[in-house]
């Protein structure tokens, strides 16, 4: 049966009512799990507490009229086999106090529940009707009605009872707007009266929207969803196990793309049966199914897919047409025309380039490594064990970073080895990630070096372990170099004006003379500064040099509490060199405030100037008159 003949059959006026019957559960008052399904649906089951929840019919109504069911006591059935609503649009799943309902104006509410005690029905509108309790046991009395009927009351007996099937009616007010209905019970702190129903304990609450016309059987993009993701399994959309697009900004070579998808209507619900068009952009080849449960979906032949289905739990599989070549996509989804989704997804081509960057200078005769080098760290800050001198990056050829299969794919180009870098590797722990802004789209890897300083122009190799095809990383360069010995220091300038901002270089040295490595750290330091505040931080144990054997350092003019101009000398003493062979550095630097006074000796001497410059003009004004 369509979704649209449910909904036509939903929605007939109520008319008639019966209720009997009883159904015996556990008396402990335990909160119930949802159960109710979308409207249209089979009618939720009798359970839970004895006073907690209040259920709604929301079975298919095919007789017309608004109706409970009038079975025996016992079985799971009773009470709810024949139950019916009609113009219900929608039903939350809950069955609690926080319960919503969407309904056309004059529907009828088929309500069921199960009670120990003497229970009220209270409405801000609309009308009770056709209340009754179990008929069987004498649990309740006859239902007394509220003038006008927005509450009925059902008395029970002295004492809490067996749990029991009661059951009521409200008819909708013929006015859009919202309502509420709520059921209160008997506790030993209050019990519901018709007069005043809230005297009881409230158990159960639902929140009804009544509206003119129905906003259901069309799509909505409220109500529906449309996500990425780099896996067929783990549920659907429309189970809710998805909420966001993929965070991978491409898959890899030979692997798939998936767009999940769940196509509803303004109530929530399934849209009827409709075309579902899928196309793809650059040859994409993609496969659908109309009702994507998580299973295994084949790939596809086309670049455009045809489907009949609700959208319900839809499923698009995406491929790249060419094997090795890099694709990027744009997927379009529509339902009977109308666009229900558009996603550009990526997947990468084989490698094509080998990058290397952030290349270090390594220690004489070792593969010693540093993890402040590189800094790399897992997104919590903890260090992630890949220490290196280098950085590797696997792109296909149009710039996608690809992810190697395991380090094992990358060795030394045998030509570019020398006594000076000797071997090239790369750390187990590879790329696992595409995105350029992830430290983890790139390998990390090291070099041996030899016993001499000196540098080596190297290259590095990548065989992929699926194609067998091998392509090699330019030429770069590899630099060896011993220990951070001494070190000479200098500023950027000679003259500093306050508020400038400036930067001392310190240059370490190793011990034949060479600019020092980048894995040995130059020690802790002493800078003493008059006049300048230091704004890279300093005195840090672990520092380490740049490629060159140099650490730049940035400094602000003046201090907080103000600056004296003049000529300063400062003291940059790294302990630990000092201590055996460096020279404290001594650098000489000139301040001034920037201001634009001036000495009096500078006004008087100005002054005289200009009396000098008027003579002048006046002797050369009196020959100039004698002349004629």
């Amino acid at each position: 049966m369509s979704k649209t003949t449910l909904r036509k059959r939903i929605a007939l006026t109520a008319t008639t009512a019966l209720f009997a019957g009883m159904l015996s559960v556990a008396t402990a008052p335990v909160t119930q799990a949802a159960v109710h399904v979308a409207a249209g649906q089979a009618n939720p089951v009798l359970s839970g507490s004895g006073d907690l929840d209040l259920f709604v019919a929301t079975e298919v109504n095919t007789g017309g009229a608004a109706v409970v069911s009038p079975v025996g006591v016992g079985g799971a059935a009773a009470v709810v086999t024949n139950a019916r609503s009609t113009r219900l649009l929608a039903k939350d799943t809950s069955t609690g106090t926080a319960q919503t309902v969407t309904m056309l104006t004059s529907g009828v509410l088929s309500l069921y529940a199960n009670a120990t005690t003497s229970t009220a029905f209270a409405a801000t509108a609309g009308t009770f009707s056709s209340a009754t309790g179990s008929a069987f046991a004498g649990e309740f009395k006859a239902a007394t009605y509220g003038d006008p009927a927005t509450s009925v009351f059902l008395e029970g007996g002295a004492a809490s009872h067996t749990a029991t099937g009661i059951a009521v009616l409200w008819t909708a007010p013929s006015s859009a707007g919202t309502y509420t209905i709520s059921k209160y019970y008997s506790t030993n702190s209050g019990k519901p009266t018709l007069a005043t129903p809230s005297g009881g304990t409230l158990g159960s609450q639902i929140t009804v929207t009544v509206v003119a016309a129905s906003a259901g059987g069309a799509y909505s993009a409220a109500y529906s969803a449309c996500y990425t993701n780099t896996a067929v399994g783990g549920g659907t959309v429309n189970a809710g196990s998805y909420t966001a697009d993929s965070t991978s900004s491409n898959v890899v070579n030979g692997a798939q793309w998936y767009l999940k998808f769940a196509l509803n209507d303004a109530y929530g619900q399934n849209l009827a049966a409709g075309s579902l068009v899928a196309t793809a952009t650059n040859g994409g080849i993609i496969n659908m199914s109309s009702t994507g449960d998580g299973s295994a979906l084949a790939a596809g032949t086309a670049a455009t897919v045809v489907a009949a289905g609700t959208g319900e739990s839809g499923l698009v599989r995406i491929d790249q047409p060419t094997a090795g070549a890099p694709l990027t996509t744009t997927v379009t989804i529509t339902y009977n025309g109308t666009t229900v989704c558009t996603k550009t997804v990526t997947i990468a081509g084989a490698a094509a380039s080998v990058n290397i960057s952030n290349v270090a200078t390594g220690d004489i005769s070792s593969t010693t490594t540093n993890a402040s080098w590189l800094s790399d760290t897992f997104t919590s800050g903890a260090a992630s064990g890949r220490e290196g001198h280098y950085y590797i990056t696997l792109k296909d050829s149009a710039g996608n970073n690809v992810k190697p299969a395991s380090s094992a794919e990358f060795s030394m180009d045998p030509a570019t080895t020398t006594t000076t870098v000797t071997a090239l590797a790369v750390n187990s722990s590879v790329a696992t990630a595409t995105s350029s802004t992830d430290p983890f789209s790139k390998s990390v890897g090291t070099f041996t070096c030899g016993p001499v300083a000196g540098s080596s122009a190297v290259k590095l190799r990548h065989t992929s372990a699926t194609t067998g095809v091998t392509i090699s990383s330019a030429a770069f360069t590899a630099r060896c170099a011993d220990n951070p010995y001494t070190y000479t220091v200098s500023t950027d300038k000679a003259a500093y004006t306050q508020g400038e901002i400036g930067t001392m270089t310190v240059q370490f040295l190793d011990s034949k003379g060479n600019k020092a490595n980048s894995v040995i750290a130059v020690g802790a330091s002493t800078f003493v500064l008059p006049m300048l505040t230091l704004v890279t931080a300093t005195g840090a144990a672990t520092a380490l040099t740049d490629v060159d054997g140099v650490i730049k350092y940035t400094f602000t003019v003046g201090t907080s509490s103000g600056m004296t101009a003049g000529t300063y000398t400062g003291i940059v003493d790294f302990t630990g060199l000092t201590a055996v062979a460096a020279t404290k550095g001594t650098p000489t630097y000139k301040l001034s405030t920037g201001t634009s006074d001036v000495t009096f000796t500078e006004v008087l001497k100005s002054v005289v100037a200009l009396i000098a410059s008027i003579n002048k003009q006046i002797q050369a004004l009196q020959k100039l008159i004698l002349k004629r």
